[in-house]
């Protein structure tokens, strides 16, 4: 497959940071949030199909990523932080609703979106991230007890420690997490309960030879994002993970309603986002379809982008038109 190229990054000014924002056709605004480790780059095979199909897609750099601002205040990563950094985008340039698709970490600011700004959301797509209502205790502490502390979540909580780890070797890390045909989520629960602690950092720091599965990239990919997080680090993209806990106790109070049309993508085989996690999504939004990829783990709309794509315009043409 052919490696699209994004568009050219224009400027704005959000909530207090310079933001890159590519852009690509005009009608309905699609804004595409992306995880860790990634940038807007991950959705290059999104933006021009989603434009050639009528709309405008959106995807930014988010903060402490690629060519946007990283504050250096860990609380600067919170979800008030997050949320309002996509207002302001949208703010700047002249939008006043969109519909947001989020996947890995840019689903939680996704879901957040309609109950933190509830008149500037359309509808929300969730790729492999479903909508999770606020944890009955510290979210931290629930994936400690259940996994421990070498957890890589848990283990991004000491300031300094992963960020050194997968800056070491930037080449390394991305061929260690953008890969594909790893273990099947079957296979995945059947091992040990001492394989399944999601130890990613000391998994990273074994042996490329004992690693399953092969590099998800290309060599023209890869290189795209090893040169920008050689350049930025991997610090503020960490700092969304510090703020766990701080985002945990600015949710108390806030309804868990997403009273707009979602969609929700999961992919068969992500063995961190597992599609029995959005089980019992209805219950929070109303207005839900589901759709399964099989064969496909963690990074979908980049192992398989026209499928992604297909469910996407699909669902987009039928509620918006």
């Amino acid at each position: 497959m052919t490696t699209p190229k994004l568009p050219e990054a224009k400027f704005v000014q959000s909530n207090g940071i310079r933001m890159a924002v590519y852009e690509q056709g005009t009608g309905m605004p699609v804004v595409f949030s992306h995880g860790f480790p990634e940038l807007a780059y991950s959705w290059r095979h999104q933006l021009p199909a989603v434009a050639a199909a009528g709309y405008r897609a959106i995807a930014p750099d988010q903060r402490g990523y690629g060519l946007t601002d990283r504050p250096a205040a860990i609380e600067d990563y919170d979800i008030k932080h997050l949320t309002g950094d996509l207002i302001g985008m949208l703010d700047a340039l002249g939008i006043q609703k969109a519909v947001f698709c989020g996947h890995d970490w840019g689903g939680i600011v996704t879901w957040a979106m309609p109950l933190l700004h509830p008149d500037r959301v359309a509808g929300v797509i969730g790729v492999n991230t479903p909508f999770l209502p606020r944890a009955p205790m510290d979210p931290i502490e629930l994936m400690r007890l259940a996994y421990g502390e070498e957890m890589y979540i848990v283990y991004f909580q000491k300031p300094g420690e992963a960020d050194r780890v997968l800056a070491a070797d930037t080449g390394k890390t991305f061929r260690f997490f953008m890969r594909k045909g790893g273990p099947t989520l079957e296979e995945f629960e059947r091992r040990p309960a001492s394989e399944r602690n999601l130890a990613l950092v000391r998994a990273l720091q074994t042996s490329e030879a004992d690693w399953q599965g092969e590099v998800l990239l290309n060599e023209e990919e890869l290189r795209f994002f090893v040169d920008t997080f050689t350049r930025t680090g991997f610090t503020g993209g960490i700092n969304w993970y510090r703020n766990f806990t701080r985002n945990w106790q600015a949710m108390e109070g806030i309804e868990q309603k997403v009273n707009v049309p979602c969609l929700m993508v999961m992919a068969e085989n992500d063995i961190v986002l597992r599609p029995a996690m959005a089980d019992g999504m209805e219950k929070y939004c109303p207005d839900l379809e589901k759709h399964l990829i099989r064969n496909c783990g963690h990074w979908t709309q980049q192992e398989h982008p026209e499928e992604l794509n297909k469910v996407i315009i699909a669902w987009l043409k039928k509620r918006f038109g």
